[in-house]
């Protein structure tokens, strides 16, 4: 018996809704690591659980076994979305790790002088991320229409579609100055009672499209001033880490910077880029240097 066995045999003996095992819990590790590169945990198995039992009564299926079959068997496109929606992780708010955005500020002021910006958000989420880089821009260079261009991504084709509307909720916003939200957010006609749109001005300095880091070639073109990439990472191992890596230095301009989540370390990646201090990286002399794009 491995180490696993007595923690996951636990999952058949409560009152499950579908039968669940250990080997459907190892199905679902492998499946979701070959096609998004994500490593679960062996404490995730009550959260895989949770999530794709909601596939499984859209299928109308009452085994974990008879999904995960039909999921490899017919190679359908569209459940395949569904499976690596449901589990990813989508936790952002507005602002998230500020110190971020106070760099890229000063940098943008910088830039703005000889030529656009552009700007690649990984994980955008539902929006939150890319319209605070939007927002930062708007206020660093003081105009509403910033010579900037924000590629904002992500593997969840549902969040993206909720970034793309830019509607939010009360408590989505309830953190942002008074002035800002007033300045970039309207209360438009026809929204959810309480919640606020983002202005058109800042949806129209970013283009979502879905991105998954794994796949050969990536729908993105360089080079980059800033390559947001925080809370990504985390859900890789270290190879996969640093297979991403080596992609993305070709992708920033020389002087451009990585922005990575507060508990990521890329020390592995020594020779691609170096920290300059609070999860911020720039590329090393030889970083670049890969064909990879």
């Amino acid at each position: 018996m491995n180490s696993l066995e007595p923690m996951l045999k636990k999952m058949d003996l409560g009152a499950r809704e579908f039968s669940y095992t250990e080997r459907d819990f190892e199905r679902v590790r492998a499946l979701i690591y070959k096609r998004a590169g994500i490593s679960l945990s062996p404490a995730k198995q009550d959260m895989v659980y949770s999530r794709l039992a909601r596939r499984l009564r859209a299928k109308k299926m009452s085994l974990f076994q008879d999904y995960l079959d039909s999921l490899e068997r017919n190679e359908d496109p569209a459940e395949w979305e569904a499976f690596v929606n449901a589990l990813t992780t989508n936790l952002t708010s507005f602002f998230r790790e500020a110190h971020h955005f106070d760099i890229l500020a000063d940098n943008l002021r910088k830039i703005a002088e000889k030529r656009p910006i552009r700007i690649w958000c990984n994980a955008a989420s539902t929006g939150e991320e890319p319209y605070s880089l939007a927002i930062t821009a708007c206020e660093a260079l003081g105009s509403m229409t910033p010579p900037v261009q924000i590629i904002a991504s992500d593997l969840d084709t549902n969040v993206l579609r909720h970034g793309e509307q830019g509607i939010y909720t009360a408590d989505r916003v309830e953190r942002l100055e008074p002035a800002r939200l007033q300045k970039f957010f309207t209360k438009g006609v026809g929204d959810p009672q309480g919640s606020v749109r983002v202005k058109p001005e800042l949806q129209r300095l970013i283009s979502f499209r879905q991105i998954n880091l794994l796949e050969s070639r990536w729908n993105v073109q360089g080079p980059f001033d800033a390559i947001f990439c925080r809370n990504v990472m985390i859900y890789f191992d270290k190879p996969t880490q640093y297979g991403i890596l080596e992609r993305f230095a070709p992708l920033l301009r020389p002087e451009g910077l990585l922005y990575a989540g507060h508990s990521e370390n890329f020390m592995h990646a020594a020779k691609i880029f170096r920290s300059i201090g609070r999860t911020v990286y720039a590329r090393t002399a030889d970083g670049g240097r890969s064909d990879a794009a």
